[in-house]
């Protein structure tokens, strides 16, 4: 089976101009804790909740004036929509990530595929060892330096 059967299509994403505000907003709106940070359906970086408040909050920026782009992870992983799902489902438990963006081959943002698209639509099992490997290795890494996978 291919990423694009089980992936996410429906994906909000911030702008690096964005205020962390205004992502974290975004973030609790959806119940997400990461958004793809894209220019142009381009995918330039990822921002996690964990990012807004370390590199954000906690180093004493303001929330309602410091861009994305100043706290966001510029190199991400990513993969490909035309992929199999097992061997993204194994790189994710590599990575310990429980999303990842989905681009096409002229690397434009399509989608985005978690875990649960994976144990839904697919293979429960591989996602179930996937997120024990994540648990087991202690958290959820979401950025990554890199290209896909």
């Amino acid at each position: 089976m291919k990423v694009h059967e089980v992936m996410s299509r429906k994906v909000e994403i911030t702008s690096p101009d964005d205020s962390i505000q205004r992502a974290a907003q975004t973030m609790a709106r959806i119940d997400a804790g990461i958004l793809p940070v894209a220019a142009d359906d381009r995918l330039v970086g990822m921002i996690t909740d964990r990012d807004i408040a370390i590199r954000g909050v906690g180093a004493g920026r303001n929330p309602s004036d410091t861009p994305v782009n100043e706290v966001m992870t510029r190199e991400v992983k990513y993969c490909f929509e035309d992929d199999e799902v097992s061997k993204v489902a194994e790189n994710m438990a590599q990575l310990q990530v429980r999303r990842l963006p989905v681009l096409n081959r002229e690397k434009r943002l399509t989608g985005i595929i978690s875990l649960g698209d994976i144990a839904r639509d697919h293979e429960p099992a591989q996602a179930g060892s996937a997120l024990q490997d994540i648990a087991r290795k202690g958290g959820q890494h979401t950025q990554s330096s890199g290209a896909s996978t």
